[in-house]
C-alpha cells in the first residue's frame, strides 16, 4: 500500500483503536508504525541506509528521510559523509551534524506490509508488558482475587484482570486442585521482568499470605493497634502466628480469634482447614518460646545466645506433645522464634546434670588429691574448674563446710602447682612444634593456647595476624538453611569473638600492618553504619 492522503488519517485511527484495546499510550503504537515503515523503506532503498520515518500526530502524514552524519573520515559511505561534501547541502555544516534528505514515500508490497504488521504487534506486546509490570510491581505483597484459566503440569494459570499470573505447584496448599473459572484468592509473592514479559508469581503457602488474611479479617491489625510479629506455617496442616498489642486494653489473641472464633475461622476456611495457634509475642526469648511451644508445658529453658540455640526441658509425659506429630510443633516453634530448639525430658536433663557433676568431681579428685566427698562439696558450691579454685578469693572457699583457712590455702596451693606444671608441659610442647618466641611473648595467649595454635601450624606472630576472628573463637554459618558450627582453635579456652578480634588487631598493630588511625577510622565508620541501620530497622518493625 502507498502512504496517500486517503489513508493518512487511517493510520491515526488505527493507532487510537489499538491503544484503546490494549490500554497503552497511542504514541507507542505510532512509534511502532514509524519503525515498521522505516523497515519497509530500507528494503526498497537499501538496508545499509539510515532511513527514518516521522508520522505527524495531527494529520497522519508520514515523512520519509535519509540521515547522514558529518565525519572527518568516512567509514561507511551509506551513512557518513565528509565535511566538504556536507557543505554542498548545508553551508554551515560542522563535524557531528546530521544531513537530512527527504526521500519519496514507498509503496508497501505484501511482504513489506506483513513485516510492518509484525513490528507493530511486537511493539504493542512490549508496551502491554511494560504496562502490566508497572501496574503490578507495587502490588507485590498483597492479596488479589483471580479466576482460574487452566492448569499446566500442576501450575495454575490465573486471570487477574489485566493479565495472567502463575501459581506454581509448590505454592499450592496440600493437594488442592482447581477447575477453569474457579475463583481463587492468592498472595502476590513476586513480580519480575522476564524476556517473555512480566511474570507475576502467586502463592497460597507463603507465611505472608496468612498475615494478610488476618489483616483483612481483624480491623485492629489493619489499623496498626495489633502487629503480627512472626508467622510459621506447615501449609494445609498447622500454623503458629505471634501477635502483640500496642493498646493495653486490647487482648491481641482475643482480637484475632474474634467472637466465638469467627475471625480466625474465616482464615482457617480460606486455608483448607489449617489449624492456627495464635501466640502472644514477648521480647524475652525464653518466655516467647514457652508460649510458642503451646499446648505443651515447659519446665525449664536454657538460652545460648551466641549459638542461637535454646534448650527446653519438659515433663516426661509432655515430650510427645512438645515435639508434635512428625516434629511439627517444635519445627514451627523454631521457625517462629528463629532459634534451634533442643527438647529434653526432665529425666534426660537430670541424667546429664549428674554426668557433669561426676565428671567435675573426678577432675578435682585426680588433680587436687581429694577424696570423693570433699570433691563433691567443691562442685556443689559451684566450682567448675581448677582456675576457679586456684585464683578465687579465699573467703569463697571458707564458706564451704569443714574448710578452714589452712585447708583453703592448701587447696589453692595444690591447684596452682598443678596448673603451673600443666603450663610448663604445654609450653615445652609448643616449642617442640616450632612456635617462635614472637608468638610466645604475645600478651593474652596461655601456654595451652600456644600448644593448640602450634598443632594447627600457627607458629609465628605473622601467622597469628593472618587469622580471622571466627577461626580462633569459632562461630555459626548457615548452609542450605541449616546452622552449621565452625570450631575455633581457641574456642575450648572460652575466647569470645570480640577477644579474638582484639588479639588479631593487636598483632597486626605490632607488625605495622595497620595503624591506630586506620583502626579508629574503621571503628567510627562501623559505628556510623550501625546508627544508620537502627532507624531503618525501627521503620521496618513499625
Amino acid at each position: 500500500m502507498a502512504i496517500t492522503s486517503a489513508n493518512q488519517l487511517e493510520l491515526l485511527q488505527t493507532a487510537e483503536a489499538v491503544a484503546r484495546e490494549k490500554m497503552i499510550d497511542p504514541g507507542l503504537v505510532i512509534e511502532a508504525m514509524e519503525e515498521s515503515l522505516a523497515r519497509a523503506a530500507k528494503s526498497r532503498y537499501g538496508s545499509e541506509l539510515d532511513i527514518r520515518v516521522h508520522i505527524d500526530r495531527k494529520t497522519g502524514k508520514a515523512t520519509f528521510t535519509r540521515v547522514r552524519t558529518v565525519v572527518e573520515e568516512v567509514e561507511n559511505h551509506f551513512t557518513d559523509l565528509t565535511l566538504r561534501d556536507a557543505r554542498a547541502f548545508k553551508e554551515d555544516a560542522e563535524i557531528g551534524d546530521e544531513i537530512i534528505d527527504e526521500v519519496p514515500p514507498v509503496d508497501m508490497g505484501r511482504i513489506a506490509a506483513q513485516s510492518a504488521k509484525q513490528v507493530i504487534l511486537q511493539k504493542v506486546r512490549e508496551a502491554e508488558r511494560d504496562r502490566q509490570f508497572e501496574e503490578f510491581k507495587d502490588r507485590k505483597g498483597t492479596i488479589i482475587n483471580g479466576l482460574v484459566k487452566r492448569e499446566e503440569y500442576g501450575n495454575v494459570i490465573v486471570d487477574i484482570g489485566r493479565g495472567e499470573a502463575v501459581l506454581r505447584r509448590n505454592e499450592k496448599i496440600g493437594r488442592e486442585s482447581y477447575r477453569p473459572n474457579d475463583r481463587i484468592r492468592v498472595y502476590i509473592k513476586d513480580v519480575r521482568r522476564e524476556p517473555r514479559g512480566p511474570q507475576i508469581f502467586l502463592s497460597r503457602t507463603a507465611p505472608e499470605f496468612m498475615a494478610e488474611l488476618f489483616k483483612m479479617e481483624v480491623p485492629e491489625i489493619y489499623d496498626g493497634i495489633i502487629e503480627i510479629k512472626a508467622v510459621a506455617r506447615d501449609p494445609g496442616s498447622r500454623a503458629k502466628i505471634a501477635v502483640i498489642s500496642y493498646d493495653n486494653s486490647i487482648d491481641p489473641v482475643g482480637a484475632c480469634v474474634g467472637m466465638r472464633g469467627s475471625r480466625v475461622q474465616a482464615v482457617v476456611n480460606e486455608l483448607q482447614g489449617e489449624k492456627i495457634d495464635i501466640i502472644p509475642w514477648n521480647d524475652d526469648q525464653p518466655t516467647f518460646l514457652v508460649n510458642a511451644l503451646q499446648p505443651a508445658e515447659v519446665s525449664k529453658v536454657v538460652l545460648d545466645e551466641d549459638a542461637g540455640k535454646i534448650e527446653v526441658v519438659v515433663p516426661d509425659e509432655q515430650l510427645s506433645l512438645a515435639i508434635g506429630r512428625r516434629g511439627q510443633n517444635v519445627r514451627l516453634a523454631s521457625q517462629l522464634t528463629g532459634l534451634d530448639i533442643d527438647i529434653l525430658t526432665e529425666e534426660e536433663e537430670s541424667a546429664r546434670r549428674q554426668a557433669e557433676f561426676a565428671e567435675r568431681t573426678q577432675i578435682f579428685m585426680d588433680t587436687l588429691d581429694l577424696d570423693e566427698f570433699f570433691a563433691q562439696l567443691l562442685v556443689s558450691e559451684g566450682f567448675t574448674s581448677l582456675e576457679e579454685v586456684a585464683y578465687v578469693e579465699l573467703d569463697e572457699l571458707l564458706v564451704i563446710d569443714g574448710v578452714d583457712e589452712d585447708t583453703a590455702n592448701e587447696l589453692q596451693a595444690r591447684a596452682r602447682d598443678y596448673l603451673e606444671e600443666q603450663n610448663k608441659k604445654a609450653l615445652e610442647r609448643a616449642k617442640e612444634l616450632g612456635v617462635e618466641q614472637s608468638l610466645i611473648d604475645f600478651e593474652g595467649l596461655t601456654p595451652q593456647m600456644l600448644e593448640a595454635l602450634g598443632e594447627d601450624g600457627i607458629k609465628t606472630l605473622d601467622d597469628f595476624a593472618t587469622c580471622a576472628d571466627w577461626e580462633l573463637a569459632g562461630g555459626w554459618t548457615t548452609v542450605d538453611g541449616q546452622r552449621v558450627k565452625d570450631d575455633g582453635l581457641l574456642e575450648k579456652f572460652e575466647v569470645s569473638l570480640e577477644e579474638a578480634q582484639n588479639m588479631v588487631m593487636t598483632a597486626r598493630l605490632q607488625l605495622g600492618w595497620v595503624t591506630i588511625e586506620e583502626l579508629e577510622a574503621d571503628a567510627a565508620a562501623a559505628a556510623a553504619a550501625e546508627d544508620d541501620a537502627e532507624p531503618a530497622e525501627e521503620e521496618a518493625g513499625s
